[in-house]
């Protein structure tokens, strides 16, 4: 990649007529009709037809290979298939296939029709399909066979009588197409759309549904350039290799999928490992490391928390030569204990599902524990005080992108279907990511937290981030969330939630241990004032933990008693005006 006063130029094929190859580089001015599917994948096939593109593992142990010749028919096939059911350039299709290899096929097939991508998660239920289906405009869906997604599909649709079509990938039953048996007499090559129906690079192509960590979910939209947009993370920070095997644990239902297990892998022309489980085993993965030699692994948090009380020792994790993390902050202790164990360095990366790796330790850095890392230069990053002022070194702000002279590749276009929402977020030539971080003397980003996470105490503003942090340090912690609490004095008290690892008994001697510990390292301000021990921590579905679902049931009563003083005045305000309008 090279950088020159903020343009970049990444290597990848060449769209124009010519000879240009993969590795051709090409600015962005040349990207109007830019397609994954067409312009790496098809050109792939060409090149090294038989370079190895993944390993798929299943649940059961299966083993399948694929190469990007496979790729490329596999996904014209499915794009021949799809099309003769009537999807089209612009229709919004629902993927809802776990890690099975159908959906690496459905995607691009998606891609090359110009269809809209959703992906989405298999433990989704009755009501989130209702809502996502009427949100997203969805017109028909690809579904696993597996578990009870297609049942609570079709008992979204008795609301919802919009889905024209509905593809069972493993099995079929009902009105369901089956993928499996249909498939397999339609043809192994797709002609690309020309003239009008041509797809261009800013075309719309993929809707995530974010996680709802703080509302009902949001859906963000991206257009045909974004892959390029991970070609940084691939290269950079996953730091993949043509000739090594990179391994993201991630469901294909988030965005984090498309940042770990296709295009930037692809762009880089490294192979990438999938392991379609259904239960997180930790020894199970390490197994999967151990046999199939991962040069590459990227992982959330909550993995890198339940390895390291694994003895590692015990398997030969000698092929890894990198490994990273995203998804939320990275506890320095997990990452000084991983490092003890194996030596390796976690390079941590942060961004969203509006962007790809916005800020992380990139390659020829060096990782400081806990930090995220330094901004992405694809991207203008910086921390934005409340009063909309820069911060310097050591201010605690709101990290923001900039948009002024232009919105960069990889950053979304909008909220579908929702203006209001979009104008909210991006504002004054700023994308307002929400999450809070400070700087410090070398440029390195620290998290703090969300911008609703602020604990506001005894005048205070308190990021949770730190607490956690010290009380991760503690060997029995597997765990820990910390959240605000009523408190008739300092307006909102600490409370630090925490799961204890296996095999230790909840005691108050271990909250007098925790207090003492945090007692000499942190400020008498950032003491949580309640300590509570708990089975498991609330999550979303893609594993993030929901610190508002716990604030919401402290907050109960609380909420409840502004509820009732709210209805005291506004009944009285309505008796005051009859009696007014009667006189």
């Amino acid at each position: 990649m090279n950088i020159d006063n903020n343009s970049i130029v990444y290597p990848y094929v060449d769209v124009n007529e010519g000879e240009g190859g993969i590795l051709e580089s090409i600015s962005f001015k040349n990207t109007e009709n830019f397609n994954f599917a067409y312009d790496i994948v098809d050109k792939l096939a060409v090149k090294c037809p038989e370079k190895l593109a993944m390993i798929h593992v299943s649940n059961d142990f299966k083993e399948n290979r694929f190469t990007f010749y496979d790729m490329s028919k596999y996904s014209s096939q499915v794009a021949n298939y799809l099309s003769f059911l009537g999807i089209k350039k612009g229709d919004r299709v629902m993927l809802v296939l776990k890690r099975h290899y159908q959906f690496w096929f459905t995607i691009l097939a998606l891609h090359k029709i110009g269809a809209v991508v959703i992906p989405a998660s298999n433990m989704l239920l009755k009501s989130d399909f209702e809502y996502r289906f009427k949100a997203g405009n969805v017109d028909a869906v690809i579904c696993t066979a597996d578990g009870d997604a297609s049942k609570e599909i079709d008992k979204a649709c008795k609301s919802y009588k919009d889905l024209k079509v509905k593809i069972m990938v493993g099995a079929s039953r009902g009105d369901w197409h089956s993928f499996n048996k249909e498939v397999r007499f339609f043809s192994r090559h797709f002609r690309r759309p020309i003239g009008e129906n041509a797809i261009k690079g800013k075309d719309p192509s993929i809707m995530f549904f974010t996680s709802g960590t703080t509302a009902y979910p949001k859906i963000t939209t991206h257009n045909f350039l974004y892959p390029l947009g991970h070609f940084v993370t691939a290269a950079y920070w996953h730091q993949v290799k043509e000739d090594g095997i990179h391994f993201a644990i991630s469901d294909t239902g988030w965005g984090k999928a498309l940042w770990g297990k296709l295009y930037g892998q692809w762009l880089c022309e490294a192979p990438i490992f999938t392991y379609d489980f259904d239960d997180f085993e930790a020894k199970n993965i390490l197994r999967m490391i151990e046999k199939y030699k991962i040069t590459t692994f990227c992982a959330p948090p909550t993995v890198y928390r339940v390895l390291v009380h694994l003895k590692l020792e015990k398997y030969d994790l000698s092929s890894l030569v990198h490994v990273t993390t995203a998804g939320e902050a990275l506890n320095p202790e997990i990452w000084r204990k991983f490092y003890e164990k194996t030596g390796l360095q976690i390079y941590e990366g942060f961004g969203q599902t509006e962007t790809t790796l916005t800020i992380g330790n990139l390659v020829g850095t060096t990782p400081r524990p806990g930090s995220m890392g330094k901004p992405n230069p694809q991207y203008n990053v910086n921390i934005m005080l409340s009063d909309g002022e820069l911060a310097g070194p050591g201010e605690i702000g709101e990290i923001v992108i900039s948009t002024l002279d232009g919105v960069p590749c990889g950053l979304f276009t909008g909220y579908y279907g929702d203006r209001k929402k979009t104008e909210s977020t991006v504002f004054d030539g700023f994308y307002h990511t929400g999450d809070t971080a400070y700087m410090d003397e070398d440029g390195y980003y620290w998290y703090v937290g969300r911008v609703d996470d602020v604990i506001k105490s005894s005048g205070y503003r308190i990021g949770p981030f730190e607490i956690e942090n010290e009380i991760m340090k503690l060997p029995y912690v597997l765990e820990c969330a910390v959240t605000p609490v009523p408190d008739p004095i300092r307006g909102q008290a600490i409370k630090a939630s925490i799961v204890l690892a296996n095999g230790v008994e909840a005691s108050d001697s271990l909250k007098r241990d925790i207090m003492s510990t945090l007692k000499q390292n942190i400020a008498s301000y950032k003491w949580p004032k309640v300590l509570d021990f708990t089975k498991n921590l609330p999550k979303t579905i893609s594993g993030k933990i929901q610190r508002k679902e716990i604030k919401l049931e402290d907050w109960k009563e609380e909420v409840e008693e502004i509820k009732e003083k709210t209805e005291k005045i506004e009944e009285n305000a309505s008796h005051k005006n009859e009696e007014s309008s009667e006189n």
